[in-house]
């Protein structure tokens, strides 16, 4: 009789361990769909640029903030971010909110490859090039973001432009908005302070996405990373300290 319950219980104990281990696996997100809030203070650059008389000009016919709603549809082998909804009472001027308002990405984690239609004032571009590499540094700040608990990180662009980054480690892909990643964990929050803008995500849908759902259009002028940038810095050489603004908006 021992024996025999030494036998059955020999028997349980990995059986439980492999429900309670699948249990545990069943609570993360592999696939889904994001909706992004994009929230730009529209004046802190002009005020930056010393420009008050224009600035008093736009606060009376422009609102501070210019709000756009962009998707970003996922599974553990790819990604598509790209326009969303239509914002209500978004009537901030074009040239007020940067170039990147149509910016699609696709990105292969797979092949570590991003490919991206970009338009920057009339001009189309497709970047065609490896996933960017982002030193990320983790922190021990933790908030809550669309239900789901996120660790920050912050990591930098251009060189000198700081991001400030939440990402959730119960969603177990390597992505988030326009061309950022590389965290263990999607990135439900993202904000550029030298751009005043920021990315947060304000739902998260658990659905199976479709392949059309990750076709991009190939249009534009196909470059490099490296050879968009330096193609900015050219045309825009002679705008002073507003070329920087542009180059940091093109490279998202």
């Amino acid at each position: 009789m021992n024996r025999a319950r030494v036998v059955i219980r020999s028997l349980l104990i990995p059986a439980v361990l492999l429900a309670a281990t699948l249990s545990a696996h069943a609570q993360y997100t592999v696939c889904g769909k994001i909706e992004y809030e994009r929230k730009i203070n529209v004046f802190a650059p002009i005020k930056e640029m010393g420009w008050t008389d224009w600035l008093d000009n736009i606060k009376a016919t422009t609102p501070q903030f210019s709000i756009t709603y962009f998707d970003l549809l996922f599974d553990t082998t790819r990604s598509m971010y790209k326009p969303g909804k239509e914002a209500e009472g978004n009537d901030s001027k074009p040239y007020l909110v940067g170039p990147a308002k149509e910016n699609i990405v696709y990105t292969d984690f797979i092949a570590n490859k991003v490919t991206a239609n970009k338009v920057v004032y009339e001009q189309k571009f497709l970047v065609v090039d490896s996933i960017r590499r982002i030193d990320w540094t983790v922190k021990d700040e933790i908030r809550t973001i669309s239900d789901f608990k996120c660790r920050k990180a912050v990591g930098r662009i251009c060189d000198s432009v700081y991001v400030v980054a939440f990402y959730a480690e119960d969603i177990v892909v390597s992505g988030g908005p326009e061309m950022f990643g590389g965290l263990p964990g999607m990135i439900l929050e993202l904000a550029i302070p030298r751009l005043h803008t920021t990315w947060v995500a304000d739902k998260v849908e658990l659905v199976t996405p479709k392949d059309t759902d990750f076709v991009l259009p190939e249009k534009g002028k196909k470059v490099t990373e490296k050879e968009l940038s330096e193609t900015i810095q050219s045309s825009f050489k002679d705008w002073g300290k507003m070329s920087a603004r542009y180059l940091w908006w093109t490279v998202l």
